[in-house]
């Protein structure tokens, strides 16, 4: 990615994940998010959130902005990358 400040998290499961995910995204299941909040929190740079449509990561940016991080939803994993882009 050109913005090296941007971390695209797919809160995909794990098998949906390994079957295809945006270029250096980390992987962290909707299921684990309120779990790994204080650890996200202390992600550097904007934080993007995909899945396969943007239906879960829209329930993930709920979650992390109730507890205060600024996130954006970047839609399904293929568009991820280019959302991150237009930051």
């Amino acid at each position: 990615m050109k913005n090296s400040n941007i971390t695209i998290i797919d809160v995909r499961s794990e098998g949906e994940f390994v079957m295809g995910h945006a270029q250096g995204a980390i992987n962290i299941p909707l299921n684990e998010i309120e779990d790994k909040a204080e650890e996200i929190s202390r992600i550097d740079g904007e934080i993007v959130l995909c899945c396969a449509s943007g239906n879960r990561s829209g329930m993930a940016q709920s979650i992390l902005q109730s507890k205060g991080i600024d996130c954006h939803n970047g839609g399904s994993w293929f568009a991820a990358e280019n959302y991150a882009m237009a930051l």
